[in-house]
């Protein structure tokens, strides 16, 4: 006598799924890039300079560093579409649990009160944009 256990099928995403997934993620991605270097600009004009460890971080590095983290979020997307049982909930579990780890360098730089604020404030300004629009696209 044999047993046969139902397994659960992990499907592979399609074109059909892959593109939203990948156009709302790279619009997100520079949303939030934008976002990033607005707010540290703003941070700047309000007289919070964003020093740290006597290097000026300028608006523009913001916005580079916000592309490239949220690209690899959108990969880790792709990636838990593709082969996650529940892609939506382990990237948001996972995406909350990195952005939290993310602040942690922010926390321990050298840098005054203000601009560690500032820097965690960029962070969060990302995740907010990017989180849920690359969410809303997975299944």
């Amino acid at each position: 006598m044999s047993v046969t256990t139902a397994t659960p099928a992990v499907t592979a995403p399609t074109a059909g799924r892959t593109l939203p997934l990948v156009r709302d993620g790279l619009a997100a991605t520079a949303v939030a890039a934008v976002a990033t270097a607005a707010v540290a600009a703003a941070g700047e004009l309000a007289g919070i300079g964003a020093v740290v460890g006597g290097m000026p971080i300028p608006a523009s590095g913001f916005a580079v560093l916000t592309a490239i983290f949220s690209v690899v979020g959108v990969v880790l997307a792709l990636g838990l579409a593709r082969w996650a049982r529940r892609p939506r909930t382990t990237f948001v579990r996972t995406t909350v649990v990195l952005t939290v780890l993310s602040l942690v360098p922010d926390v321990v730089a050298d840098a005054s009160v203000t601009t560690k604020v500032l820097l965690m404030l960029t962070h969060v300004v990302a995740a907010a944009i990017v989180i849920p629009a690359v969410a809303r696209r997975l299944s």
